[in-house]
């Protein structure tokens, strides 16, 4: 099973129905939106940690900011609106994973889920935490490395191109910054050369 996967079997019942709740849909649409959301948060994070650096930082965010918090405690936080810190801070995160893409990633899953872009907006917000603690939980204890943190996201990543669909239609969108239907060298200098792992 890959991560996203069994991030989104713990997400089903309660938390599925909180997040419908705070966004004031029905749990089938919200199913439908986390289920896109979701590969495309891990993909990006796989790009990110695809070069040295970006693995380094994610590790250092995992063990520093998110560590030993369960998703439980973590969904209270962000949909009680509870003042987490930086274990909380969805946009703050998603800054970090998506940059200047944001909007795009925004606009791209607004107009797959029909949702409105304020939600998806505020959807996304309430999952970065929460695959940040699963990371934490799953690849970022006293034993990680650098290095296995950027195999298994890679991975991840992988199983989200090979899954197609909307996640990886989304996903070889934002990859591919200048629409050109391929990860070039323009692609990589937009992207601050954080992807030099690139498509394979």
């Amino acid at each position: 099973m890959s991560l996203t996967d069994e991030l989104l079997s713990k997400l089903q019942g309660a938390p599925l129905q909180q997040v419908s709740q705070q966004l004031g849909i029905s749990d089938t649409q919200a199913s439908g939106a986390i289920s896109a959301a979701l590969p495309v948060l891990m993909g990006a994070l796989g790009n990110n940690a695809s070069q040295p650096q970006g693995a380094q930082a994610l590790l250092g965010a995992l063990q520093n900011n998110h560590s030993g918090l369960d998703l439980g405690s973590v969904l209270g936080s962000v949909l009680g609106g509870g003042g987490g810190g930086a274990a909380s801070d969805g946009a703050g995160i998603l800054g970090h994973i998506f940059g200047g893409s944001q909007q795009k990633v925004e606009t791209g899953l607004a107009q797959a889920t029909q949702l409105d872009s304020g939600r998806t907006s505020q959807l996304l917000q309430i999952l970065a935490p929460i695959v940040m603690a699963f990371l934490a939980q799953r690849l970022g204890g006293g034993q990680a490395d650098a290095g296995s943190l950027s195999q298994a996201l890679g991975q991840e990543k992988q199983h989200v191109q090979q899954q197609g669909g909307l996640a990886g239609g989304l996903l070889g969108s934002l990859l591919d910054q200048d629409g050109d239907g391929q990860l070039g060298v323009g692609d990589l200098l937009k992207l601050g050369g954080n992807l030099l792992g690139g498509k394979r």
